[in-house]
Order: C-alpha cells, then structure tokens, then sequence
C-alpha cells in the first residue's frame, strides 16, 4: 500500500501543541489518523525557523515533533530552487514568503498540505491546502 503524507504548516503544529480548542482537537485527530494508518507527516526546516521566531524553545519544538517520531514524521529541507521559486511567487501572488515556500514544498514532495491560513488560496495552482477536518 502506497504511503499518504501530509505537510503540516506551522499553525497546525501549534494547534495540536498548544491544544487550542476546536483546533488543537482536529490537529490531534488527524495526526492519531495519520499515525494509525501508517502515513506520514512532514514538516521542514522552514516550520522550525516559524516556531523559533515565535519564542519556541528548542525543547518545544523537539516535544512538538516527538508525538509520531520517528516511525511516521519526516523533515523536509528547502533547496535553493525552492526558495527562490517561493521568491517569485510571494510576489506574484502577493502571499508570505515562507506560505509560498511551505506550498512548494508540500507540491515537490507529494504531500498534502494542512492549513487553516487563507493565503493558501491563491496558492491553489502549486497546492491545495485542506484543513483537519476536512480528512478526519
């Protein structure tokens, strides 16, 4: 059976960690989904420089990480293509550098990516962005 993956932007991540109500609830569903069906959940380097510019420590970060390491988590890193394709599509598209960056990534590694962020919208041509609930 072929693997599912899912990347997971920084807010999802913070939901799930922060067990913010409604959303934190979701998060933690479909990441006991994703582990219960042997998939995959990604995130990349891009994640953990978020999580550090918001005042994560690196302890947080590795707790935020250890719920499915290291049997169904992967980290993914940005190659210099990628952000400079995610450069030229911030622009374009008028969305935030690392949101452009986050839905190369998810497209590049065949993933699907979760979001709540509305920037994801006009980013619908490299990636379709679904919320947790939406596969839980």
């Amino acid at each position: 059976m072929a693997e599912n993956l899912y990347y997971f932007d920084t807010s999802i991540w913070i939901d799930f960690y922060d067990k913010r109500g409604y959303n934190g609830e979701v998060a933690k569903k479909l990441l006991e989904k994703i582990i219960l069906q042997d998939d995959f959940v990604l995130y990349s380097d891009i994640v953990v420089i978020e999580l550090k510019k918001l005042g994560f420590s690196e302890y947080e970060i590795n707790q935020i990480f250890s719920i499915a390491k290291p049997d169904h988590i992967k980290r993914v890193h940005s190659t210099k293509n990628q952000i400079e394709e995610a450069k030229k599509l911030a622009k374009q598209k008028d969305v935030p550098l690392r949101d452009a960056l986050h839905a190369i990534l998810a497209r590049d590694h065949q993933a699907q990516l979760i979001s709540r962020d509305w920037d994801f919208e006009r980013l619908k041509d490299i990636t379709t962005a679904k919320k947790p609930e939406d596969l839980i």
